[in-house]
Parts: structure tokens; sequence; C-alpha cells
């Protein structure tokens, strides 16, 4: 399988989602020894810090290749999740399975998508988010019900929320818990 998965949220250093997604293409990537991956990072000027990331992953190169396009996440959030023109596979080739990120949900050509739902906060506490952050994770999620045939869910709750708020369909949700490592913590004694 040919894999793609969006790198993009990794230049958001110290962020949550950033920290998920480096986290889980770094263990992804040292488990499977078999499937051939394209990190996508899009971001007009910070794209040095996916060539970085790139460069620390242990993998072989030969299977893991990076493209990155000098888009900000403004304009592909207009052109995926408003417009939804322009499939992910126009800028890494052909795609087996696509995983997207937080931010934006591109178009498919061909690819199965898959994408992680961490929370549906916007909907639930609104009035806690600013009204662009909410507007784009509702278009983005809505996108995400279009495009996508399997939704990981960080936690049960979030699996029930998908179902009940968002309605999306139970047989297409799996909830698969975030790992973490002891070392990446400090502990008082």
């Amino acid at each position: 399988m040919r894999i793609g998965i969006d790198i993009s949220q990794i230049v958001y250093e110290g962020t949550g989602v950033g920290n998920y997604v480096r986290k889980l293409v770094s263990e992804l990537l040292s488990q499977d020894t078999v499937n051939s991956y394209v990190l996508f990072g899009a971001s007009l000027r910070k794209r040095d810090t996916f060539i970085s990331y790139y460069r620390s992953l242990a993998c072989d190169k030969k299977r893991v290749s990076l493209k990155t396009v000098p888009i900000p996440p403004t304009i592909l959030d207009f052109l995926w999740n408003s417009l939804h023109i322009v499939p992910v596979e126009w800028f890494v080739g052909p795609l087996t399975v696509f995983w997207s990120s937080d931010w934006t949900q591109p178009p498919l050509s061909h690819a199965r998508g898959v994408t992680t739902v961490h929370d549906l906060s916007i909907f639930k506490y609104p009035k806690s988010f600013h009204r662009k952050i909410l507007a784009v994770q509702k278009r983005r999620l809505l996108r995400a019900k279009e495009e996508c045939r399997i939704f990981l869910c960080d936690s049960k709750a979030t699996q029930t929320d998908l179902v009940n708020i968002l309605h999306v369909d139970g047989a297409q949700t799996r909830v698969v818990y975030p790992g973490f490592s002891l070392s990446s913590y400090d502990y008082c004694s």
C-alpha cells in the first residue's frame, strides 16, 4: 500500500495535535516495514520544519518520502474544506489510504480516507472557541463525513459524540487511545 499522511500540524510546536502527529508518524514508521509512505506538509513559511522532522525519522527513506507545498493552511481550508477541489493526489501522486490531520480535509481521487477526531468540543462548547476556529473545524468535520471511511477516536466518549452529534455510522469508528512515553514526562519525587 502507498499511504499518505498529513503532517502539516507539526509546524505548531508544542501543541497537542502537533505532538500527536509527530509521535504517531514516528511510531508507525518504526513498526511498519512493508508499506510505503508519503508525508505531506503544507506551510508557506515553515517548510524547513517538515524537512528537519523527516531527517530525524528512523526509517527506510526508500519507503518514506516527503512532499511539501508552499500553501498556507488558510488557502487549503478554502480549497479543501469550502470549495472541496484539488485532490491531495495532485500533490503526492496515487495513494491507497490518506490520513488527514486536524485542520483540513482534502478531496480524494481514489484513496480511502482516514482521520482522527480528538473531541467534538466545538459542537458541545461553541462559546469556548474563537469563531474562526469554529468555522474551520465544522467545515473540516463535515467534509470528513463525506471523504473518510474510518474515524479514529481518542476515547469512547469521542466515539459516542461522533455518532450522536455528527451522525457518523458507528461501524466507521474505532477507538484508538493515544499512547505516551513515561520518559517524556518529568515526575517530582
